[in-house]
């Protein structure tokens, strides 16, 4: 019955501005006036990527990525039988390796066994290690005096954020599993498959600051991706509009310049696994936009004006410098994101209201000064 309900509300039209919330699991779904909406255009490799073999080369070799042997079938997941109960066996493992061994035998048993989705709760948060120390952004220290050299300060902020990117993704699968009759089960097949893919990348991060001396761990890291994930843990839209298309698609502006700090710095082994992550992020993005559209169909919203009245209620900032090429390949519209130039008409009504404001202040300035002068006129000598 509640489920009969959601769909009625995500269906219908005369929906705006309501808010409605599903028994002990709340989805919130606010629908938002409706703006003309910009074309989107998916990624060209998306239907690709779905329908791409399981990943296995979780190591870096000499040449690149290549696989890693020792994992099996062996299910260590006990009674869990079902791709959301395997998410929160993820979500509430705190070994950061262990957590990235389990999310790719999760994925990889749901799609060998053709298990089905299953319904589960998520952890209120995701477990976590003692280290590393989670501080506000401000006190993460500067890289000379984090005790890192600069390769490995930036593979080790890299690997917090693939780290938390597992959990997000996970959290999205299972969290809004109740829903799979009205979002469909390619929402869970497709944040499952992103899941993997940020395990992977962790398990690069991780294998490469072995081979530099270090660890993930070894130096203070914000929760500042969490606590982003956290304002939309009620709402589906939000959560595609904020973690896909904000938090991964920064990860599309920062690589490029990444890699060059890398280069840069003399490490090209690293700067080359940081490259194939940034690569491999498009994907990511390009998922996130895909059910976005989706979902605001589905309520009978325009996605972009969506998007903005979104990351306006839930206070997120867009900030630059924007890859143009990489957002456009993920089929992210520009002006989703990018301030417009003000318009030449709009220049203009600028100006002539700059221009009035003026003449108002002459003319106030002038009555003061009016008034000034009288007032010395008519007061007694003293």
């Amino acid at each position: 019955m509640h489920h009969l309900k959601l769909t009625m509300l995500l269906l219908s039209p005369s929906t705006s501005h309501t808010l409605w919330h599903c028994s002990h699991r709340s989805l919130k779904l606010r629908c938002f006036s409706s703006l003309s909406s910009s074309c989107v255009t998916p990624w060209s490799g998306l239907q690709s990527w779905r329908d791409s073999p399981l990943n296995g080369n979780r190591k870096w070799g000499p040449l690149g990525p290549q696989p890693e042997h020792d994992l099996h079938d062996d299910s260590p997941f006990g009674q869990a039988s079902s791709l959301a109960e395997f998410g929160s066996i993820v979500l509430s493992t705190a070994d950061p390796l262990a957590k990235s061994r389990l999310s790719h035998l999760a994925y990889s048993l749901w799609r060998r066994r053709n298990l089905p989705l299953g319904i589960s709760d998520p952890p209120s948060r995701p477990a976590r290690p003692e280290k590393p120390q989670l501080v506000s952004t401000k006190e993460i220290p500067a890289p000379k005096s984090s005790g890192l050299p600069l390769n490995a300060y930036l593979l080790h902020n890299l690997a917090h954020v693939e780290l938390n990117a597992i959990d997000l993704a996970w959290d999205t699968v299972v969290r809004f599993s109740p829903y799979s009759d009205i979002l469909g089960e390619g929402f869970f097949a497709d944040f499952a498959h992103v899941a993997d893919d940020e395990s992977r990348h962790f398990a690069w991060c991780s294998q490469r600051l072995a081979e530099l001396g270090f660890k993930y761990g070894d130096m203070p890291a914000h929760n500042l991706l969490w606590r982003e994930c956290e304002k939309s843990s009620d709402n589906v839209a939000a959560r595609l509009a904020v973690i896909p298309l904000v938090q991964e698609a920064r990860g599309l502006d920062a690589g490029p310049r990444l890699v060059q700090k890398l280069v840069g710095f003399g490490d090209n082994r690293t700067s080359k696994i940081v490259a194939r992550i940034a690569e491999e992020e498009v994907a990511h993005v390009a998922v996130g936009l895909y059910w976005f559209v989706s979902v605001c169909q589905k309520m009978g919203r325009a996605p972009d004006s969506t998007f903005k009245d979104l990351l306006k209620e839930y206070h997120v900032e867009l900030k630059g410098p924007f890859n143009y090429a990489a957002r456009e390949e993920a089929g992210i519209p520009r002006d989703w994101y990018d301030a417009p130039s003000i318009s030449n008409q709009d220049k203009k009504e600028n100006d002539d209201s700059k221009k009035q404001l003026s003449e108002v202040y002459e003319r106030m300035a002038s009555i003061i000064a009016m008034e000034s002068e009288n007032a010395s006129l008519t007061r007694p000598p003293e």
